[in-house]
């Protein structure tokens, strides 16, 4: 995602699936206004955008939540720009995986894999070689948390992947996890736990190929 698509990339696996799946209809709704933000306000966008534009390899815990209150958790690689890797603990039986062109999704479970083009998926934000604040994304809002602040915002043009809420720590600066609220109203949860710069990452991680036998795949 570029630094304005960065935040509605950073909805992970959950705003990549209801992207895929996102009415046409829905996604032609109405950008959404965005807000008048003070100097305060825009001193902390910068902050984030110099983050995530500094991030190259990263590695960390997750721990995502659902509406329901169902927790899943696993462990996220990344290697901007274009490459990462979220791997679901077991039960979950998910892994998605960027390689930089495509981003490949494994569900162990159900025995299906799906792939899209990175550039039509909301991961593209957060991997892109350079990060902005300029397009792409409405900021509804910016505001201060006890330790830090949240930034709010929303697709320009598909509304469909509804909004996210990214927390970030300040003093150091750093993504704490974030809030992913569909069309609907539904809020789907993520913090991340020990995340920070990593070096010498396997390339392996990257790769992900359809494991299932070529005979009988639809």
């Amino acid at each position: 995602m570029t630094t304005r698509r960065f935040f509605l990339a950073a909805a992970l696996t959950a705003a990549l699936s209801s992207a895929m799946g996102a009415s046409p209809a829905l996604a032609q709704n109405a950008a959404p206004a965005p807000a008048v933000l003070n100097a305060e306000q825009k001193a902390l966008l910068d902050k984030a955008t110099a983050y995530v534009q500094g991030l190259g390899s990263a590695k960390g815990r997750f721990v995502q939540t659902d509406a329901r209150g169902t927790r899943t958790q696993g462990t996220f690689y990344l290697q901007r720009p274009g490459k990462a890797r979220f791997a679901y603990d077991a039960p979950a039986g998910l892994l998605v995986v960027s390689n930089g062109n495509n981003v490949n999704i494994w569900d162990s479970r159900l025995k299906t894999y799906e792939s899209y083009p990175l550039s039509k998926t909301p991961l593209n934000l957060l991997l892109a070689r350079e990060v902005r604040l300029d397009r792409g994304v409405v900021i509804t809002d910016v505001r201060r948390l006890a330790d830090g602040f949240t930034i709010v915002a929303q697709d320009a043009k598909r509304q469909a992947l509804g909004k996210i809420a990214l927390d970030f720590s300040d003093g150091p600066v750093a993504l704490m996890g974030w809030t992913v609220t569909d069309i609907k109203g539904g809020q789907i949860r993520v913090r991340l736990a020990d995340f920070g710069p990593a070096s010498g990452l396997d390339p392996k991680l990257f790769v992900l190929t359809d494991p299932r036998p070529k005979v009988g795949r639809p």
